[in-house]
């Protein structure tokens, strides 16, 4: 994701140059006598609380981020111009923007990010979904070499943030931190879409399409997967074949077959069928094949992938088709985020955790997916970004399943459930 910070006053020339003192950090450590000295058992009890409460906020933020997943899939839909159009994107970085944007925040603008990434301040404090997106991202980073997720910060010469806010991103959010001239537009965006397009291993190669001269900040968030199939498909065996769009509309696309044994779940609640077709680690692609598009994606929700992954148990040998293809999407969701809440930050923001200076809205909120299916495995990228400105075999014949019409994609990791990309696929062949 992407953020950008920008005044309509004009800069101070006066103004000492920025120093993003997150990057180097000092820390004092004090250790003294006390009066009261903790022993063993009362030790391990402030210890097993401390994990305890860790754990359950951890768990908070994730199962809110897989609700924001289908919340925010349903408002791309509903503004999908034309509605024929392929939808893709990643909650999982549209999510960490926004929640690093709530870092600076306060006030209504952070009351309502919180609401619309649906974490329950009731039950979370800023401080709890901090520490649990680092958690999450560590664990995304370490755990496999197929996915690398994380942030940036690049930081205008003359502007100067808040040190906490800059310390938070750095500890939390894992952000790497750059100083740029934003008043040389052309320079600095290339500066940006070159970070962008390296950490997304080219896939996204131009985030930023332009820049204003009153820009401040950019804050990016970014993810990056390549996954082999568990079991590959035979590229002697792709074909040209018929892919049907709508009732209407025939289209030949490139697909891919494979007859083996797979993880299948017929939803009979949705009238869908669910393919899971699982990467060489812990991660799967979940494929949704309904009768009726809108009844499942109108319907579709986290509990639904619960369930399909724990019932996924028995194999079943199919002879399945599924097309190969490459597509790139790109969002505004000024539109989007507000439908779901998030207002006050295009208009009225409260961004005072960011800097002391006055004056700063979100302009512009912008989204970039790809994704790339073929023989061997796939490849999804994607990155978000916020700008902020101030006002003014054999014989045996297995069972056909052919995804030759519209259907849904999920990539997750099957322990955690993480959504990483969501999605629909109307005509593969754009």
């Amino acid at each position: 994701m992407l953020l950008c910070l920008c005044f309509n006053q004009e800069k101070f020339t006066m103004m000492m140059r920025a120093a993003v003192g997150l990057w180097v950090l000092s820390a004092v450590i004090c250790v003294g006598r006390g009066h009261h000295h903790l022993g063993n058992d009362d030790n391990k009890t402030v210890q097993d609380t401390v994990v305890d409460s860790s754990a359950n906020s951890i768990s908070l933020v994730n199962e809110a981020n897989k609700e924001f997943s289908f919340r925010l899939y349903r408002q791309l839909a509903a503004h999908a111009d034309p509605q024929g159009k392929n939808i893709f994107f990643s909650p999982a970085s549209v999510s960490a923007a926004l929640a690093a944007l709530s870092v600076g925040a306060q006030g209504e603008t952070h009351r309502q990010l919180f609401s619309g990434l649906g974490f329950n301040s009731s039950l979370l404090t800023q401080t709890d979904v901090d520490q649990a997106f680092q958690t999450l991202l560590q664990r995304a980073n370490n755990t496999s070499q197929d996915t690398s997720e994380g942030t940036a910060v690049f930081v205008d010469d003359d502007f100067k943030p808040l040190p906490e806010f800059l310390q938070t991103l750095k500890q939390s959010y894992f952000a790497d931190g750059f100083n740029v001239d934003f008043s040389q537009t052309t320079e600095s965006a290339d500066t940006i879409n070159k970070y962008v397009k390296e950490k997304t291993n080219g896939k996204i190669d131009k985030l930023v399409e332009d820049l204003d001269q009153s820009t401040v900040m950019y804050l990016i968030s970014y993810i990056y997967y390549k996954g082999k199939w568990a079991t590959l498909f035979d590229p002697e065996l792709t074909k040209q074949d018929d892919f049907n769009v709508d009732e209407n509309t025939t289209v030949q696309a490139v697909m891919m077959n494979l007859e083996d044994s797979f993880h299948i779940y017929h939803e009979q609640e949705l009238k869908t069928i669910v393919l899971q077709l699982p990467f060489n680690s812990s991660y799967s692609m979940l494929l949704m094949l309904p009768d009726v598009m809108a009844t499942l994606e109108n319907a579709i929700s986290p509990d639904h992938v619960t369930k399909w992954l724990k019932a996924m148990v028995k194999r079943r040998r199919l002879d399945v088709y599924i097309p190969k293809f490459s597509i790139k999407t790109s969002y505004k969701l000024n539109d989007v985020l507000s439908e779901i809440g998030m207002t006050d930050m295009f208009v009225r923001a409260d961004l005072r955790g960011i800097s002391e200076e006055q004056g700063l809205v979100v302009s512009k909120v912008v989204h970039q997916a790809t994704l790339d299916v073929d023989e061997a495995g796939a490849t999804a990228a994607a990155a978000t970004g916020i700008e902020i400105s101030t006002r003014s075999g054999g014989l045996y014949s297995a069972p056909v399943l052919k995804f030759n019409r519209p259907f849904m994609v999920i990539i997750t990791e099957r322990n955690t459930e993480k959504i990483l990309f969501l999605g629909k696929i109307i005509n593969p062949t754009i």
